[in-house]
């Protein structure tokens, strides 16, 4: 079993098969409440308690400590509860789980409708989605009518909105330069994975885009794609990241992550971003002669999001053949990347605009402390007999990434707006 426990020390819970003492004490009797002697058994004693003064609520929080330390050694063990219920109550016991076996499935059932309900409004909305498209790239003009109701817009929302002055030509069109990579940038996350040397690079990308998978697919699931121009560093037109969900929905009620596949990228000669190359002085141990070789390294990018982590099979996690820190950290980097993913289809694709702005800073609370954390660093050592040479002037060390850079938030932001979003 799996959950948070709430543990009120004025309100004992009732018995559970996690904290039931295995007298066939009735549910409606609870738990006996905890006294300070047995609470602070494991504490050593405090010398000159006679002098030390201890307020209530500093007793009450130590005491809510213990309570949960103990408990917490509890879970997923049996008190004997469940066991010594007649063998009448166990078969009740029993079909209840039977009948959530029905609830289940129609969940399933809920989640999927709801899916295909989202497909078709997602169908709906391409023709929006392309004509955006056709405005930020400068291949069609904004209309009057699409200007006026973006100025009303602000001026609901802003009493000081000065609305803008006319065209000076009437048949030029305005591209917005740099649209995509702002709007990414005013998102923390990806602002965070986004480095100086990856800014030129995605200057050429001029959409981002959703499509879902066909229901002939084995699992649900939907594909993020990345429309860039011709530029100096990949061949690739388009970039796809696409992340399936699990066949069952979650014990939440909600769709779960399977996994995310990701585009192999088409570098050109000496454009691979995610990686930097150092010339590295080795010396021969039996010739003592010396050779420059270049390595290359892998390095922060935000095209590393094109290769996700793989997650490890349940044979593997079993045998033991990964070990702890490892697997918590592959699953740190997964549950980022799959809520990028999820940010990406919620949020930044339909408001692709308020990024642009830095508008959807002030409605959205983000926390932008994830650890990204780096790839391991190439074996040094060669197999031909040569070792690096760390007393060498030679190194080129890798090109480090700069502050990120964020922008177009205001400072005044109204607290009710905020609840409201």
């Amino acid at each position: 079993m799996s959950g948070s426990i709430n543990i009120n020390v004025h309100d004992p819970t009732a018995p559970t098969p996690q904290n039931t003492p295995l007298t066939h004490a009735p549910i409606a009797a609870g738990l006996s409440r905890p006294t300070v002697p047995d609470i602070s058994e494991d504490a050593e004693p405090a010398e000159d308690a006679e002098d030390d003064e201890v307020s209530p609520s500093a007793m009450q929080s130590a005491m809510l400590g213990l309570v949960q330390g103990k408990l917490a050694g509890l879970l997923g063990r049996s008190s004997g509860y469940i066991e010594s219920l007649p063998v009448e109550v166990k078969r009740s016991v029993e079909a209840l789980k039977g009948v959530q076996v029905k609830q289940n499935e129609l969940q399933n059932q809920y989640k999927r409708e709801c899916l295909e309900l989202e497909k078709k409004y997602s169908e709906l909305q391409k023709p929006l989605y392309e004509r955006r498209r056709a405005i930020i790239t400068g291949e069609a003009k904004p209309t009057p009518e699409e200007i006026k109701a973006g100025e009303d817009q602000e001026k609901k929302e802003d009493d000081e909105y000065t609305p803008l002055p006319a065209a000076t030509g009437e048949n030029d069109t305005a591209a917005i330069p740099e649209f995509w990579l702002t709007a990414l940038r005013n998102h923390p996350a990806l602002s965070e994975m986004i480095t100086d040397r990856d800014a030129d690079a995605l200057r050429s990308l001029f959409d981002i885009s959703i499509t879902y998978l066909p229901p002939k697919e084995t699992k649900p699931g939907f594909k993020i794609l990345f429309h860039f121009k011709p530029n100096d560093y990949f061949k690739n037109e388009v970039l796809e990241k696409t992340y399936l969900y699990q066949e069952e929905v979650g014990y939440e009620g909600d769709f779960v992550y399977d996994r995310a596949i990701g585009t192999t990228i088409e570098w050109n000669e000496d454009k691979d971003l995610t990686k930097t190359f150092e010339i590295k002085k080795q010396r021969n141990k039996n010739t003592n002669r010396t050779r420059l070789v270049r390595k290359a390294k892998p390095t922060e990018s935000f095209f590393n999001f094109f290769s996700p982590p793989t997650p490890p099979s349940e044979e593997t996690i079993e045998s033991g053949d990964i070990e702890e820190d490892e697997l918590e950290a592959i699953e740190d980097q997964l549950e980022v990347d799959y809520q990028i993913g999820e940010d990406l289809k919620e949020k930044i694709i339909p408001r692709a605009v308020d990024y642009f702005t830095g508008k959807a800073l002030e409605y959205e609370g983000y926390d932008d402390d994830e650890d990204f954390d780096d790839l391991d660093d190439d074996e040094d050592d060669d197999e031909d007999g040569f070792d690096d040479d760390d007393d060498s002037d030679d190194d080129v060390p890798a090109r480090r990434r700069g502050p990120p850079k964020r922008g177009g938030a205001s400072d005044n932001v109204n607290p009710e707006e905020c609840k409201q979003q």
